[in-house]
């Protein structure tokens, strides 16, 4: 069974997924941020809050297929 507290970190992870696939990464940002402040080891949210961090700086190309592209080891 999962708990609550885990079933709201999961929701605010889909969010967060919908809205970093629309490229809205500020919006993304603050949702995988929400579910780090339930949880601050879950793993997926750290790696896409991240990621949208990256992309706020750092913006794809307006034909960006969704794919991380790592530059650095």
């Amino acid at each position: 069974m999962i708990t609550a507290e885990k079933q709201e970190v999961l929701r605010w992870f889909a969010e967060g997924r919908k809205a970093y696939k629309l490229m809205d990464f500020a919006r993304a940002r603050d949702c995988f941020a929400s579910a780090l402040k339930i949880d601050k080891e879950d793993g997926p949210s750290r790696v896409y809050y991240y990621r949208c961090k990256h992309y706020l700086e750092t913006p794809p190309p307006e034909d960006w297929d969704g794919v991380f592209v790592m530059k650095t080891k």
